[in-house]
């Protein structure tokens, strides 16, 4: 995970940020589109702007168009689910960040919404933001069986996501999940796993994909989802600030659960060497078709910010 990477995961990780990087500029169209839709106020309309518009990876609207693409559809179809997965996760992050929840003022390398322009502007920039994912998947699908489905998908993950933050904030597991391991496990299949695995159902839905497409799509994006946060966990003990982008070592100061804390370093590099293996293994039944979701498997599991 850390030193310098091979030339061929140099030569991949171009090839794939091109490739997301020209799915998001699809993406950002429709993001401010029902931004400008749905907050008619200009402060708040600029704060889910900044929030939303102000860079980022774009790697769950990019995973819903490329499942799109795998599962035999057209990238734009999945647009509206691409967006409203973004949305979603914009909210989280503008939530999580505020003093109430982790108290962060770093975030894309920029200041956080709150420390921009204000708690109460923050706050009510994330409510506008999980309206305006809603309003997108109730607008902009004209079929409205899709649109009910989609709903429904992200509905469910974005419950699973505030679980999953309440239980790494608050605690209150129950009784039968104990243990460290299986806690923090619980934890970011919910908090981070869970909107990850919406992207990819969502943007194979919006293809209409076989049962059998589905299934593997589903299994890819439990893999890659938890792969994430483990990445995620060791780059907030390897690297600083300024190459993560976000303040870093917060995790371990707040007494956090991490997959470094509870099953060590090394450990966890094992557990992404795993989890990169579960997600090629889910998809290559479906072929050439799935190379794109692959290559992107590939390098979240080798980056370092």
């Amino acid at each position: 995970m850390t030193g310098q990477p091979m030339p061929e995961l140099d030569a991949l990780e171009a090839r794939v940020k091109s490739r997301v990087a020209e799915l998001a500029s699809l993406v950002d169209g429709e993001l401010g589109e029902a931004i400008d839709a749905v907050c008619q106020s200009t402060p708040m309309r600029e704060a889910a702007r900044y929030a939303v518009l102000g860079g980022g990876k774009r790697l769950r609207p990019a995973l819903a168009l490329l499942c799109a693409q795998a599962c035999g559809g057209e990238a734009r179809a999945a647009l509206p689910a691409a967006a409203a997965v973004e949305l979603v996760h914009a909210f989280s992050l503008v939530h999580d960040d505020l003093p109430c929840m982790d108290d962060d003022d770093l975030r894309r390398g920029r200041p956080t919404l709150h420390v921009h322009a204000g708690e109460a502007a923050a706050l009510l920039a994330g409510d506008s933001m999980l309206n305006a994912a809603y309003w997108t998947l109730a607008m902009r699908v004209a079929d409205r069986a899709l649109s009910a489905s989609l709903i429904g998908e992200l509905a469910d993950a974005s419950a699973r996501m505030i679980d999953g933050q309440t239980l790494d904030s608050l605690g209150g597991f129950d009784a039968g999940v104990s243990g460290d391991e299986q806690r923090l496990r619980l934890i970011h299949r919910w908090k981070t796993g869970a909107l990850m695995r919406a992207a990819c159902r969502m943007g194979a839905i919006s293809a209409q994909a076989t049962d059998a497409d589905l299934d593997a799509i589903t299994r890819y994006a439990e893999a890659v989802g938890l792969m994430f946060q483990v990445v995620d966990d060791l780059i907030d003990v390897e690297q600083s600030t300024e190459q993560a982008g976000k303040r870093t070592g917060k995790d371990a100061d707040a007494g956090k659960l991490t997959f470094p804390g509870v099953l060590g370093v090394e450990a966890s590099r094992a557990e992404v060497a795993k989890l990169l293996d579960a997600s090629l293994s889910a998809i290559e039944p479906m072929g050439e078709a799935a190379v794109d979701l692959a290559d992107l498997a590939r390098v979240l599991a080798g980056r370092t910010r």
